[in-house]
């Protein structure tokens, strides 16, 4: 194929970092799509914070203490876990992020669920109980 050959695909010279720097700590580059906000780190902070070698997190069992850790994980936890642990590629950590986050959304959904059903269902109860005695 000639250069002016109009059918043929265009030369790329992309320049594509395939170096994996998980887990070598902070100060390494990250790459794109890593920050971002994590559900499953403010949802699951402690349980999150062990499975992604993020040790820090466990701040959140200090009482008060562990709201504000669990929104700092939130914001910072993708970063983190990142730099802490050792990730097959950006793919893989998205993929177990993403899982991270399904898990702890669904969880306080049903958590939440089960609260609006148990305030409905008590009082119902209560009442009809009175009503039979």
């Amino acid at each position: 194929m000639s250069d002016s050959d109009v059918y043929s695909a265009p030369a790329a010279d992309l320049k594509v970092d395939t170096e994996n720097n998980s887990g070598m700590g902070k100060g390494q580059a990250l790459p794109d799509n890593i920050k971002g906000w994590s559900w499953g780190a403010f949802f699951l902070s402690w349980i999150w914070a062990i499975g992604n070698k993020t040790w820090i997190g466990l701040i959140a069992f200090v009482p008060y203490i562990g709201f504000i850790m669990a929104i700092v994980l939130g914001f910072k936890g993708r970063e983190w876990a990142w730099q802490n642990k050792t990730w097959k590629s950006v793919e893989h950590f998205q993929e177990v992020q993403r899982k991270w986050s399904f898990w702890g959304v669904l969880i306080v959904l049903s958590f939440v669920l089960i609260g609006i059903i148990a305030a409905i269902a008590i009082p119902a109860y209560v009442e009809y109980q009175s009503k039979l005695g």
